[in-house]
């Protein structure tokens, strides 16, 4: 009997070549990535071995133009390769999905100078970062202190970020600042790409943190770095317009790399509600423990099509969908950490215990109800959307 995931799929209306690059990416993801995810969450290694792979898929080239290496595809499918990663490796996906948080706005308000310079590298496999966290400048990006002041044909950069994914490996930084001789908090917010290998340039710290343990997280500093003034992105001053509507297309990115999260929970409470047994039952027969599955049964079936909507919001143009972005970075993140808690619940003391993967992946959902704004940010921002003008 097909289960409602095998309908949902069903409806999908992959293509054919959507469905040979699907294909080769759960491949990857079973063969690769999923048996390397435990031996990196235990070292805390970067898991070169996972982006070689994904690089050799050319999978860095679906978000970039053909004109600067690219072989674009759309955005509904980058979103299943992200959760399809994700299922497999947390570290993995959001390595993965970051490349496309941080060069998403180059792609989209570069020049073509800039992305005919920039851009190559990371579709032949390169890794991005996006800074833009400081210590006194979380959720609030307008209380960032990092400094761009321009001195001829170049811009000085002076100040710090923290929790930066793969800041210590990254080939390219989008990186925001305040212009110096913009007084305006908000008008000052300016944005430019820091090329790997700068002057100036130095990792501080790397977090030793609860999940995605084998994704790097690093404190970055910027000593008097000189970068050329044609790497800034837009207009001094434009940066927060561009953080804002980058941010619509990278919270439903987070969104998929927590329903990856999510479907591994939910795959491994099915699975091993199905072998244990208990008073001469399988678990899965008691009715507690169907209410439970079908309860979270009911919510991923509902996230797949809303994430899928979103995407078709994008892929169709759409000038505004926020609310709609952060209502599936939301309902995804809380799912998949409601998810992960009731999978351990169901392999009781197992659970608990690295033998399963429960515990693990525990661990890495808590993280997605943080970053790309706090959920409580979110409902907030969706809250507030409803007074009248």
């Amino acid at each position: 009997m097909k289960t409602i995931f095998d309908r949902i799929n069903g409806t999908r209306n992959w293509s054919d070549d959507e469905r040979m690059i699907l294909d080769q990416v759960a491949r990857v993801a079973d063969e690769v990535i999923a048996p390397n995810a435990a031996k990196f969450d235990k070292t805390g290694d970067f898991p070169w071995e996972n982006i070689a792979a994904l690089s050799d898929l050319g999978l860095n080239t679906i978000f970039i133009p053909e004109a600067y290496g690219g072989a674009p595809t759309s955005y509904r499918l980058y979103l299943e390769i992200v959760s399809l990663i994700s299922e497999a490796c947390a570290s993995t996906g959001i390595i993965y999905a970051t490349n496309f948080h941080a060069m998403g706005p180059l792609v989209e308000f570069g020049t073509d100078e800039q992305r005919n310079r920039l851009l190559p590298c990371i579709a032949e496999g390169g890794l991005a970062a996006l800074a833009i966290t400081e210590p006194n400048a979380g959720s609030d990006a307008t209380g960032m202190k990092t400094r761009f002041t321009p001195d001829g044909d170049s811009i000085v950069i002076k100040g710090s970020k923290i929790f930066i994914t793969s800041g210590d490996v990254a080939d390219r930084i989008l990186l925001f600042g305040k212009w110096s001789e913009i007084e305006d908090p908000k008008k000052a917010i300016s944005v430019l790409i820091l090329e790997k290998g700068c002057e100036g340039f130095s990792v501080v710290s790397k977090e030793s943190k609860m999940g995605h343990r084998a994704s790097s997280t690093c404190g970055i500093s910027f000593d008097d770095i000189r970068v050329p003034r044609e790497n800034l992105i837009g207009e001094p001053g434009e940066g927060l317009s561009i953080l804002l509507k980058s941010l619509n297309k990278s919270r439903p990115s987070i969104a998929a790399h927590a329903r990856g999260i999510a479907r591994a929970a939910f795959r491994d409470m099915v699975a091993y509600a199905n072998d244990r047994v208990q008073s001469g039952r399988t678990i899965l027969e008691f009715q507690g423990n169907q209410f439970t599955l079908a309860d979270l049964a009911s919510e991923l079936a509902m996230l797949e099509k809303w994430t899928d909507y979103v995407a078709d919001l994008v892929d169709g143009g759409a000038d505004e969908f926020g609310m709609e972005a952060s209502i599936a970075k939301m309902r995804a993140s809380d799912l998949a950490m409601r998810m992960t808690t009731e999978s351990v619940q169901f392999h009781g003391g197992y659970g608990y215990c690295t033998d399963y993967r429960a515990e693990r992946l525990m661990r890495d959902a808590k993280i997605t109800q943080i970053w790309e704004g706090t959920n409580q940010i979110h409902r907030q921002l969706i809250g507030r959307s409803f007074r009248n003008k």
